[in-house]
């Protein structure tokens, strides 16, 4: 039954499914979703969900400090012996 519910799903793209439906076949049903079918969870008769895709986030950037924190121009120079040697990198 559930089977056949998600080969009908795919073909109109737009269905309804009970929550055990849901629940059973949860995968398929995001696969469906992600690939442009909308998918309605009910209770009963009466629809209370619609799955979807979450849009993705920006790339986060991290500028919190910006402006606040300087690096002087030798922080890409290699550390003395004596800090490796502390660092036991050595």
């Amino acid at each position: 039954m559930a089977d056949l519910a998600i080969q009908l799903a795919k073909k109109a793209r737009m269905t309804q499914f009970s929550v055990h439906d849901a629940k059973t076949n949860l995968s398929r049903l995001i696969a469906d979703a992600l690939a442009g079918g909308e998918v309605v969870i009910a209770r009963g008769n009466v629809p209370v969900v619609r799955l979807v895709p979450v849009a993705p986030r920006g790339r986060r950037q991290f500028v919190a400090l910006k402006g606040r924190i300087a690096m002087g121009a030798r922080v890409h120079e290699p550390l003395p012996e004596d800090e490796l040697a502390g660092w036991n990198l050595i």
